[in-house]
């Protein structure tokens, strides 16, 4: 059975669900911002995405020995976040590691990059709305 989404499709929704990790992380960085002793915390998960992407659809390979690496399909639907101390980040004298420039600059980023996908997304459904009412006819 063919799945009616393509792997631009799935893309975009697992971009969208870490989108939403990240907004939420962001934005506890940022109320925390006076709070002594805060540490901030940082998102990533673009290269693990893009990697799944590119393995996407390659075909299934047997694990022949227990020592070699497992190979999994699926590997968009699987892409995690990395959720880690962001490092990049001065201590204040309170100890409280976030700079709140930054964090409304990846919050801007963020949500710009959320409403284009979005976007694309609605296109990609117009698209398929389009060709299944028969072209318009």
């Amino acid at each position: 059975m063919s799945n009616l989404f393509d792997k631009t499709t799935d893309a975009l929704s697992k971009s969208l669900d870490m989108r939403l990790q990240r907004h939420n992380l962001t934005s506890a960085n940022i109320a925390n911002a006076e709070t002594p002793g805060f540490v901030a915390k940082k998102l990533d998960f673009e290269k693990d995405l893009a990697r799944a992407l590119e393995l996407e659809g390659t075909p299934i390979m047997d694990q022949s020995d227990p020592r070699h690496m497992p190979f999994v399909q699926g590997k968009i639907g699987r892409v995690s976040a990395d959720i880690y101390d962001n490092p990049e980040i001065d201590l204040s004298n309170d100890k409280n590691t976030v700079d709140l420039e930054k964090e409304v600059a990846t919050l801007t980023e963020n949500s710009l990059v959320y409403k284009a996908a979005v976007e694309l997304i609605k296109k990609k459904m117009a698209a398929l709305r389009y060709v299944a009412s028969d072209g318009g006819r």
